[in-house]
C-alpha cells in the first residue's frame, strides 16, 4: 500500500473508530462467564453459533460443570448432549475436553496468559486466544477476527482478504494498539445491529459516508 493511501486509510479508520465509540461506548463481549476458563469454553462454542445460543447453553452447562477437572471427568457423550444446539457438537466437545485436560494437568487449572501457550490448546485459534487474553486478562496481543469483523472490514474497505490472519494483520496496521480490543467488539456489535450479512441497514448506518460499500447491497 502506497504511503499516501495508507495515511488516508488510517485517517478513515480513526473516523470510523470515533463514530463506533459513540455508538458502542462500553460494550464488551456478549458472552456470559464467571471465569477465564468458562470464557474459553464459551468462545469455543461460539464458532458458527450465535452468542445468544451459546449463553443459553452455558447457563445450563456451568451450573454443574465449572472447573477444568469437571470437564475432564464429564463423559464426552454427556457433554455433546448439552452443547448439541451450538452445532459441530462432536468436535467442540472433543476440543473442550482436550483443552480442559491440558489446563488441569499442565497449567494447574489456570488458563495460560500468552498467545503461544493458548494456541497449543485444542479448539483455540487466534480469534479465541485474542478474546481470552483481552476479555479474560486485559492483555491486548492482537485483534479478534470473527465473521462480523471479517464482513465489515471488507465492506469498509480496510482489507481485501477473507483469511482471518491476514485481516488481523491489515487491521493491526491501521488501528492504534490502544484500540485493538475496542475495534473488534465495536465491529461485532455493529455487524449484529446494523451491518447484517444479507440486509445491511445502510440508510440507518452512521458509517455510510465513510463506507465504500454503502447502498451497494
Amino acid at each position: 500500500m502506497a504511503e499516501l493511501e495508507k495515511k488516508q486509510q488510517k485517517q478513515r479508520m480513526q473516523k470510523t473508530i470515533s463514530i463506533l465509540k459513540k455508538l458502542y461506548p462500553s460494550d464488551g463481549t456478549a458472552l456470559k462467564f464467571d471465569s477465564v476458563f468458562q470464557l474459553t469454553i464459551a468462545v469455543i462454542l461460539s464458532a458458527q453459533c450465535t452468542d445468544v445460543r451459546v449463553n443459553m447453553v452455558t447457563k445450563e452447562l456451568f451450573k454443574k460443570h465449572k472447573t477444568p477437572e469437571d470437564f475432564v471427568k464429564i463423559p464426552q457423550t454427556d457433554l455433546e448432549k448439552i452443547i448439541y444446539s451450538t452445532g459441530f457438537y462432536h468436535a467442540k466437545a472433543k476440543n473442550i475436553k482436550g483443552m480442559a485436560k491440558i489446563v488441569h494437568e499442565k497449567y494447574k487449572n489456570k488458563v495460560p496468559k500468552t498467545m503461544n501457550e493458548l494456541l497449543e490448546l485444542p479448539g483455540v485459534a487466534r480469534k479465541t486466544a485474542n478474546i481470552v487474553l483481552s476479555e479474560g486478562y486485559g492483555i491486548i496481543d492482537g485483534i479478534a477476527v470473527d465473521t462480523h469483523v471479517r464482513r465489515l472490514s471488507n465492506r469498509l474497505g480496510f482489507t481485501a482478504f477473507q483469511n482471518p490472519e491476514i485481516i488481523e494483520r491489515d487491521l493491526m496496521g491501521l488501528v492504534p494498539k490502544s484500540e485493538w480490543w475496542n475495534i473488534s467488539n465495536m465491529l461485532i456489535w455493529h455487524g449484529r445491529k446494523v451491518c447484517a450479512s444479507r440486509k445491511p441497514k445502510c440508510a440507518d448506518c452512521k458509517l455510510n459516508k465513510l463506507c465504500p460499500s454503502a447502498f451497494v447491497f
